[in-house]
């Protein structure tokens, strides 16, 4: 699901915050995710159907 990418920037987000980095854009992080990750979440898509 598309919330826990969300959830996983919102994370990544903090730790930037926390050591003082500026963090991408929730779009490039999407896009940065690997074909794995990516399978992951249409797989469970698909089970929902979504």
């Amino acid at each position: 699901m598309m919330s826990k990418y969300r959830d996983g920037y919102e994370f990544y987000c903090e730790m930037c915050d926390r050591y003082g980095l500026e963090p991408i854009s929730f779009r490039y992080y999407v896009i940065q995710l690997s074909q794995e990750q990516l399978s992951a979440y249409n797989m469970q898509a698909k089970q929902l159907g979504i």
